[in-house]
């Protein structure tokens, strides 16, 4: 039998969430926030990391919730964007498109993450210009059983409510004496039990998570997401999600968040640390092979697009495509890149990148 609705909470809820396992939990979070904060600044074009890392979340939040595509689908739409994808990798690639909006706003904003910035990523991410929940009937049901677990607030005008007091939640830093990482966990659980929108939610509260870290200087640019964390413990996610509404497990859920964040943080720090060694090798090399070809803008093409093409090093170089051409076959003949033809457009693959990526991502 459904519990009764669950009636969400002001924000922060009325009860003690510095309990000592929390804290304990919210040390190892920090210390590993902060390392891959200093990691991330070593990579001399950051740029290249929000590119790089943007689609390996892309693939894992949607994964999350059951929309699969390949790494070497996905690469080949970022470099052939106007070529037919299949329904799975437009979806995938829209949430990219979704987090670096996100980021742009939060810029342009002044370091404000805006309901209204929620929603235009929501109209990019589902392709449709609806907004806030404005019909009743909406249920979450268990995946395997089809049995109701929750039923958000479903009131047009109570979600308008309750989204316009999140929103000043997330951006005043007074309201609360909370660290952002324990802040981060109630805002995501707010987000999801609030369910503003029609679809989509995961995927938007998943990238409100790494918006808020950025706005609070956790991070100086959008690169820890839990999506991958998520998926493998997504019964343990969706449990915990449901505790709170149930039985006010607040400690627990924050805890499962704390967890997420350090071992998010350590494996992306990994990644950060195997690029930029990467990145140092093949500069040593270009130096020493190809003194001619060798440039910074080169190099950071190489890193910034696993899959490059001719027209991304004419763009970026500021060179003729003849020119561009010839550095991309000079630079696949030296084995720097791996030359690779989809019907009549060739691309280069960065492989040691890719292979990096995907180890990374399987630890």
């Amino acid at each position: 039998m459904l519990k009764p609705t669950y009636i969400l909470p002001r924000m922060p809820p009325p009860i003690d969430l510095e309990t000592v396992p929390v804290l304990k939990s919210l040390n190892r979070a920090s210390r590993a926030l902060a390392n891959l904060k200093g990691q991330a600044r070593t990579i001399p074009n950051q740029g290249i990391l929000i590119d790089t890392l943007a689609l390996q979340e892309a693939k894992a939040s949607s994964e999350v919730e059951n929309i699969v595509t390949t790494q070497d689908e996905l690469f080949q739409a970022d470099v052939f964007p106007d070529d037919p994808l299949s329904p799975a990798a437009k979806e995938v690639a829209r949430y990219r498109d979704a987090l670096r909006l996100g980021h742009r706003r939060l810029i342009e904003t002044g370091g404000l993450v805006l309901n209204s910035t929620l929603i235009d990523m929501f109209r990019l991410l589902k392709n449709r210009d609806d907004a806030f929940r404005v019909t009743p009937g909406t249920a979450l049901r268990n995946e395997k059983s089809g049995e109701t677990v929750f039923i958000p607030p479903q009131d047009a005008n109570e979600i308008i409510r309750l989204m316009t007091d999140l929103e000043r939640f997330v951006n005043d830093d007074d309201r609360s004496d909370l660290d952002p990482l324990i802040k981060m966990a109630l805002i995501h659980h707010q987000f999801e039990s609030i369910h503003p929108f029609s679809d989509g939610n995961g995927r938007i509260g998943r990238i409100l998570n790494v918006l808020y870290l950025t706005r609070t200087g956790l991070l100086d640019i959008p690169i820890l997401y839990l999506s991958r964390h998520i998926t493998r413990h997504k019964s343990n996610y969706y449990r915990l999600l449901q505790a709170v509404r149930d039985d006010s497990a607040w400690e627990e859920w924050v805890i499962f968040m704390l967890e997420a964040v350090a071992e998010t943080a350590d494996t992306t720090t990994l990644l950060v640390d195997g690029i930029g060694t990467q990145m140092h090798e093949v500069k040593h090399r270009l130096r020493m092979e190809l003194p001619k070809l060798y440039s910074q803008d080169l190099l950071n093409n190489l890193f910034r697009h696993p899959y490059t093409r001719i027209e991304y090093v004419q763009n970026e170089l500021g060179i003729t495509r003849q020119t561009a051409a010839r550095y991309l076959d000079t630079l696949s003949k030296n084995g720097f890149v791996e030359k690779h033809r989809a019907g009549k457009s060739n691309y280069f693959i960065n492989t040691e990148l890719v292979r990096l990526m995907m180890t990374v991502s399987d630890t």
